[in-house]
């Protein structure tokens, strides 16, 4: 099992540990990466503002992935929706993807529509499945309370993304219970985190965090777990911002959720990179049998 994997501008930049815990677990989990050096931004800040240029960061990373005979595994949820929707796009689209195409034959690229775009989760999921990652804990989690939160970007538009279902979706909670924690109900589950706000109107950017880490809390979780970097910033970086702004009291430590399978299936901490969150969440440690 091989992908092209697609790392994107923000986990580089803010939120390194979530790649360095994705490699150490697929590398146990015997899946192969292709580190595509020439890959660019996926276009996902331009979308409001040029469509067609994002479609072309998009394809250009598409097209080199194709040159490689490899599908795309992206980690990100922002990078999973631009990718997967510009190869939604430029397979219906015709005249796009000339038009596209006039652009990337300039570096001797062209973009054929013969790769699929999934992410590290549907991977984990689908590839992989919670019955045989569950076979591989070594120390499962006992009495640990997990909220789920799945993102905005994987789940919607659900005929393109193809995740889940977008009103009741399962994979990730299933995914969760594959290392012995308990994913809990609670209402704000599908909700927007607010990143998308944060630099815009900061103020309800962490109104929305808030609201979600108290409901979290709230419904008995002892720690939120994420698979999107956009996510983990706001729930971990502007989580701690907010604790000494707003004095907050819902404490709700975020993890990523390969540091989650990564600490079940024995891998050392210093590879998952736990000491690298900005709120401590080594406590969760002491929930493994």
């Amino acid at each position: 099992m091989k992908f092209a994997l697609f790392i994107g501008c923000t986990i580089p930049r803010r939120v390194q540990h979530y790649e360095v815990s994705a490699r150490a677990v697929l590398e146990t989990l015997g899946v192969e990466l292709a580190d595509i050096h020439e890959f660019n931004c996926c276009g996902y800040p331009m979308k409001n503002l040029d469509f067609e240029t994002s479609v072309l960061f998009s394809a250009r990373n598409l097209a080199l992935a194709e040159r490689q005979g490899l599908n795309v595994m992206t980690l990100c949820k922002c990078c999973f929706g631009s990718l997967r929707k510009a190869n939604h796009i430029l397979k219906e689209e015709g005249a796009l993807r000339d038009e596209i195409n006039r652009y990337l034959a300039q570096e001797n690229l062209e973009y054929k529509g013969t790769l699929d775009v999934t992410h590290l989760l549907s991977v984990l999921h689908r590839e992989i499945g919670p019955a045989e990652l569950k076979e591989k804990t070594t120390r499962a989690f006992k009495d640990l309370k997990i909220a789920t939160h799945y993102g905005c970007h994987a789940l919607r538009p659900s005929d393109i993304m193809g995740f889940d279902d977008p009103t009741a979706p399962v994979l990730f909670d299933q995914l969760v219970e594959a290392t012995g924690a308990k994913s809990i109900d609670w209402s704000l589950k599908l909700e927007c985190c607010g990143a998308p706000l944060m630099g815009i109107n900061d103020e309800l950017s962490m109104d929305l965090a808030e609201k979600k880490l108290r409901n979290g809390k709230d419904s008995g979780a002892d720690f939120i777990c994420v698979a999107c970097p956009w996510c983990q910033t706001q729930f971990d970086s502007v989580q701690e911002m907010m604790a000494s702004q707003r004095a907050m009291n819902h404490h709700l430590p975020s993890i990523l959720y390969p540091q989650l399978l990564g600490l079940a299936m024995g891998i050392d901490r210093e590879k998952l990179g736990m000491d690298m969150n900005r709120i401590d969440v080594t406590g969760i440690e002491a929930f493994l049998s």
